[in-house]
């Protein structure tokens, strides 16, 4: 448990090293999409950004992951709009499909143009 929380803690204040100016007088660093800046989730909107769909089993086997966190992280995804989520049963079998929304491709868009902005910023250092 203790290891969990040192986790939690780290990913917390490496969040406030984002949102906060590097030093006085430089411009703020971007403020990335919390929704999707997760490692799980950016892989989600990533994966889904180069394909017309993925199979629940697809995103699992891809994102080397369990079905728990899958669900979770598609979840959150698909309440902020970034994802659909259609079931349907092929033969007796249940299939889960995700596919990218409009929202999802524009998130992901800004998300690569602001870490490619973080990226330049670090380089004129």
């Amino acid at each position: 448990m203790v290891g969990r929380a040192a986790a939690k803690k780290h990913r917390e204040l490496a969040a406030e090293r984002v949102r906060e100016p590097r030093r006085a007088g430089m411009a703020e660093l971007p403020e990335f999409d919390r929704l999707i800046h997760e490692r799980i989730r950016l892989g989600i909107v990533s994966a889904l950004a180069i394909n017309d769909s993925l199979s629940f089993n697809d995103l699992k086997r891809l994102l080397k992951t369990s079905d728990g966190n899958l669900s979770v992280h598609a979840r959150k995804l698909e309440e902020g709009g970034y994802i659909a989520c259609s079931k349907f049963f092929r033969g007796r079998l249940p299939h889960t499909e995700y596919k990218l929304t409009a929202a999802g491709r524009k998130a992901i868009e800004q998300y690569v143009e602001q870490m490619e902005e973080l990226i330049r910023m670090t380089r004129e250092d």
